[in-house]
């Protein structure tokens, strides 16, 4: 006799698992399966992910300790909405040896149709990842086409000018980050932008490995003209 588990889900607290609960038993009593374990998540959407689904991770990792032969659910939109998210939950399964069984659409991966639709639904779900990234190479390509400025928005220039006013004075960045209330990142960004455009006879190396120009002894007064004297 095969070890079932049955999942339940419903994407809202209003709603309720009985009618599920209730068709799978029917089903599993037909089939001859014995269940061994309920696994439910209430009020979660189907477009969570595992590690926001409590239920499902436990069903997961029951699996992968192989103590279910088949987990049996009311329908496919019960397990995920995404067709990606669902073959690689059902390609866990067949890597732990266990079936899955469908009821509103009658899948069954332990019959032969069963496996053939699985192997079909990866297919779908590979053209799915193609299409995907066709139209987000497409949209970044047309909104460079239009002047877009792709990536995280700059810094207002006033945030800039006194970032570099710090860095000159010879402040560290962590420092210049907590006085100015910018992150790490940004000012780190602004001195590597800041060395990279000045020329090669304003810059010099420091006896400091992994420092930059910015921030100690050699940083060019002229680069920042105007910021000491409030222009």
């Amino acid at each position: 006799m095969k070890r079932a588990a049955i999942y339940l889900r419903v994407s809202t607290t209003d709603q309720s698992v009985d009618n599920q609960r209730r068709e799978l038993i029917e089903a599993a009593e037909r089939h001859g399966w014995q269940i061994v374990a309920e696994y439910v998540d209430e009020g979660v959407s189907g477009s969570k992910g595992r590690d926001k689904r409590a239920g499902l991770d436990r069903l997961c990792k029951a699996v992968t300790r192989r103590e279910i032969d088949v987990v049996a659910a009311w329908s496919v939109d019960r397990l995920g909405r995404s067709l990606q998210h669902l073959v690689t939950f059902l390609s866990e399964l067949h890597g732990a040896g266990c079936d899955l069984y469908l009821h509103r659409q009658g899948l069954d991966t332990s019959t032969p149709a069963g496996r053939a639709l699985f192997g079909m639904m990866g297919i779908f779900a590979e053209f799915e990842r193609a299409l995907i990234v066709e139209r987000t190479m497409a949209g970044l390509a047309r909104a460079r086409a239009n002047g877009k400025r792709l990536g995280r928005p700059k810094v207002a220039s006033e945030v800039e000018t006194a970032v570099l006013a710090s860095l000159a004075t010879g402040n560290g960045v962590v420092r210049t980050a907590r006085e100015i209330g910018c992150g790490v990142g940004t000012v780190q960004r602004i001195r590597r932008e800041a060395c990279h455009d000045l020329s090669p006879r304003e810059t010099r190396p420091t006896p400091t490995a992994g420092r930059h120009c910015v921030g100690d002894q050699s940083w060019p007064r002229r680069r920042l003209s105007g910021v000491d004297s409030g222009a």
